[in-house]
């Protein structure tokens, strides 16, 4: 299917998903709303072509369901709500809420395209746990496992059967911190890995060349998923997980900005925002300025 390029589509809708079922640390499910109030927002909302459309929330606990059953159901309206975003030929950026909130919104865009998107997964881990592997259980340490067809089969075929994303159009980049099995799971699925020391090695944007050549030559088209904590924490304190000596700031505006004008581009997703380890509001200010450069006419268009 052929898709629209994101500059030129009838605006941008954020889609608010604020859980935190799949994380140990659950404050980031207050994530969306925090910065939807924040000063941070007050100031990108007056650009014309950007939207809060919706916020959604995880179904409240009932006696005898498991955690993974919510976050199913949670998923499932995430995706149709992304599906439903591109259907009115808007350009959504989903605000997590934990990692897990992925499953729903590259669910929803496959549902959208009828075919798996490409996808550039900018994180410090590696998110491809299974229940079989996980250390802690916990299921944002899954969802990229879950997005190309491993994992709870609760988690599984939520917009397409089988895999949402193409795993021969998928790059893991900026990574830090992760488990042997997650490697090798990754490396059986042929997901290109660039973490952190190859970046060091190579430097960022020949990196993100390559990466960009392998997530956008997917036919369906492509989506970006970044998790705050693949930014070094001194310049964004305010996530679930932080890992010492991540990303710089400059280095993932840039990116985005980049991105932002290729065409096949689908949704944005930025995730793991913790506004109880925010400081000062540095890390929704920079949130702020990371939906800034993906906008059609620059953040302070009138």
């Amino acid at each position: 299917m052929s898709g629209y390029h994101q500059k030129a589509c009838a605006g941008m809708r954020i889609i608010g998903a604020a859980s935190g079922l799949g994380a140990q640390d659950q404050a980031c499910e207050d994530g969306p709303v925090a910065f939807h109030h924040s000063q941070a927002w007050h100031e990108l909302a007056k650009h014309p072509q950007l939207d809060w459309g919706r916020t959604l929330y995880a179904p409240p606990e009932r006696s005898g369901e498991a955690p993974v059953q919510r976050i199913a159901g949670f998923c499932r309206h995430l995706a149709d709500e992304v599906a439903l975003t591109l259907a009115n030929q808007q350009f959504p950026v989903v605000i997590g809420g934990d990692h897990s909130v992925a499953i729903g919104t590259w669910s929803g865009v496959a549902r959208y395209l009828a075919a798996p998107p490409g996808l550039l997964w900018i994180d410090a881990h590696l998110d491809s746990h299974t229940p079989a592997t996980s250390y802690s259980g916990a299921i944002h340490g899954m969802p990229l496992a879950c997005l190309l067809g491993r994992g709870d089969k609760r988690l599984l075929n939520i917009g397409l059967p089988g895999g949402q994303v193409s795993a021969a159009h998928t790059v893991v980049l900026g990574a830090r911190s992760h488990e042997p099995e997650e490697l090798e799971f990754l490396r059986q699925m042929s997901v290109r890995i660039i973490d952190s020391e190859e970046i060091a090695r190579r430097g960022f944007a020949a990196c993100l060349d390559e990466a960009m050549a392998v997530v956008a030559a997917a036919p369906a088209g492509f989506g970006v998923t970044l998790d705050l904590d693949a930014i070094d924490p001194r310049m964004a304190p305010g996530v679930g997980s932080p890992e010492p000596d991540g990303l710089r700031a400059a280095d993932v505006l840039t990116a985005l900005h980049w991105i932002a004008g290729m065409p096949g581009l689908k949704a944005v997703e930025i995730v793991e925002y913790n506004p109880d380890r925010d400081r000062h509001g540095s890390t929704a200010a920079l949130l702020s300025d990371l939906i800034g450069e993906i906008l059609p006419s620059g953040k302070h268009a009138s």
